[in-house]
């Protein structure tokens, strides 16, 4: 086999002490194994550590979702269909406003009931957070309970996807005792779901146990002890050895030597995507971002970093959404010979994803052939994310899901290339776009929206606010010691009360 020098090199860049929580030399004997079925304990190999404690009003709510810990009023389906969870009906009573039905008899894991209140208090916390989960930009409610079963949600404007933004983890249904003070939520006794966070240990590991009295159908593992591995290395060797039973994204670059039984490759709502900022010396001139435009390699990437493992992008939003090639023209075509005058650029990364730092190695050796004077800056991602929005790079190169939150892209979009967005890294701002997302944001689910979003997709390319490379799948590992492990492309499932231990 044949080995390019960037491979080579990148090899040796990353062979260093692997970190996390698991050993990287292979088990000598099965006790280990025989002693975890007879626990009934399954150990997860998870990405990358919690940036906010766990707070439910941030991106660690995927992770409370993903044990099934935390619960939400409604539960997306892999269709993206609204369904109940701690709601068990709802209905529009007029343009602005919605009733939902609370489950009955339902019990928080500190012993306290679940309540109308309960509910109007945890969307209450998510709205008046700084800053507010994304799903809820430019959103306002107003919520109260209506009698002791019935809460309203009154909006200001005619919103189709109420029922599908409640599903957001990051509007989870906690205890009041989750609520401190001091504005800290911490979730570790406070959910409903079939699993009691007992343990938060920092940023190296969480345990949970088994809620008997859980409302729904009783979980069939006993323990879940979810370690954070930040090197992908080191999560393959984890599930090589079988040190974790199951782990997150698996590198590319170590399929080959794992077991492929192991493996599970799944079409992921998410786009690694060059964010171009904006305001930098740079990017503020639309020629130069034309020049960076012009100069990426997308094929290049998907075929010497992932392997083929990923699709080549066609725009922001790739072929898991397949309602969206259809409907879209193609990308901006620009003349070629496009070449810059040796400006000085700063791109960052993180590791926490273990194509990415190769990937930024690559989009160097690219921009450079075209005239750019490149540094790269790769850190882990909770040590990089304060001053990527802060724009203190030129660009970044970030892994994004496209329909985390309510099943729908539009609010991916708001939160990245609107003005007021919340995960704005390119800190780009176009009124055009902004009227071209608020456009799509009040149409009907179904054909209408669609067409929609493709147009406010085109506008933001249009403008190279971002130049999207490629769209993930994502490589999930099993020992053969699990089964019923959710393979969920939005990330919002991994172990649930079905999960089992052989």
């Amino acid at each position: 086999m044949r080995f390019s020098p960037l491979k080579i090199a990148l090899s040796l860049a990353v062979a260093l002490p692997l970190t996390g929580c698991f050993d990287s030399e292979p088990k000598t004997s099965a006790a280990p194994v025989a002693e975890q079925a007879a626990k009934s304990e399954i150990r997860l190999a998870m990405m990358q550590p919690p940036r906010t404690g766990l707070s439910p009003l941030s991106d660690d709510a995927f992770k409370l979702s993903r044990w099934s810990t935390a619960e939400t009023l409604i539960n997306l389906s892999p269709e993206s269909v609204a369904e109940p969870m701690l709601a068990t009906k709802w209905e529009q009573v007029d343009d602005l406003t919605w009733q939902f039905t609370i489950r009955p008899d339902v019990k928080f894991h500190d012993g306290s009931d679940l309540t109308v209140e309960t509910v109007v208090n945890s969307i209450d916390r998510a709205q008046n957070a700084a800053p507010k989960p994304r799903i809820l930009d430019g959103i306002e409610w107003q919520v109260k309970a209506l009698n002791e079963s019935t809460v309203e949600i009154k909006t200001s404007f005619a919103d189709p996807l109420l029922p599908s933004r409640l599903s957001s983890p990051q509007l989870a249904i906690l205890a009041k005792s989750a609520y401190l003070e001091d504005g800290r939520v911490v979730p570790t006794r406070a959910g409903t779901g079939p699993f009691v966070l007992t343990e938060i240990n920092g940023t190296t590991s969480a345990k949970l146990e088994r809620f008997d009295g859980y409302w729904g159908e009783k979980a069939q593992v006993e323990t879940v002890i979810a370690e954070y591995v930040p090197n992908g290395m080191a999560r393959a060797a984890a599930l090589r050895t079988g040190e974790a039973d199951v782990v997150e994204a698996v590198p590319v670059s170590q399929i080959a030597m794992i077991d492929q039984e192991l493996l599970t490759e799944v079409a992921m709502p998410r786009t690694n995507t060059l964010y171009l900022n904006n305001t930098s010396d740079v990017f503020s001139n639309i020629e130069m971002r034309k020049v960076a435009a012009a100069a990426v390699d997308r094929e290049q990437i998907v075929k010497m970093v992932y392997e083929n493992h990923a699709d080549i992008a066609q725009g922001l939003l790739g072929p898991a959404l397949a309602w969206a090639q259809p409907l879209r023209t193609a990308m901006p075509t620009l003349e070629e010979g496009l070449k810059a005058n040796g400006e000085k650029i700063t791109i960052g990364t993180f590791t926490d994803r273990a194509e990415l730092p190769e990937v930024a190695a690559l989009l160097k050796q690219q921009l450079e052939a075209a005239g750019f004077t490149v540094e790269l800056d790769i850190r882990e991602y909770a040590q990089i994310e304060n001053d990527a929005l802060a724009g203190k790079f030129d660009a970044f190169i970030l892994s994004r899901a496209t329909v985390l939150d309510s099943g729908d892209p539009v609010a991916y979009m708001q939160s990245d290339f609107s003005c007021d967005g919340s995960f704005n890294l390119g800190l780009f701002c176009a009124e055009e776009v902004d009227n071209a997302l608020d456009h799509a944001d009040l149409q009907p689910l179904g054909p209408q929206r669609n067409e929609a979003i493709i147009a406010a997709e085109s506008k933001i390319l249009n403008q190279y606010a971002a130049i999207p490379l490629l769209h993930e799948r994502v490589i999930q590992g099993e020992t053969k010691s699990v089964s019923k492990v959710e393979r969920d492309p939005r990330e919002r499932r991994l172990v649930t009360q079905f999960t089992e231990v052989k």
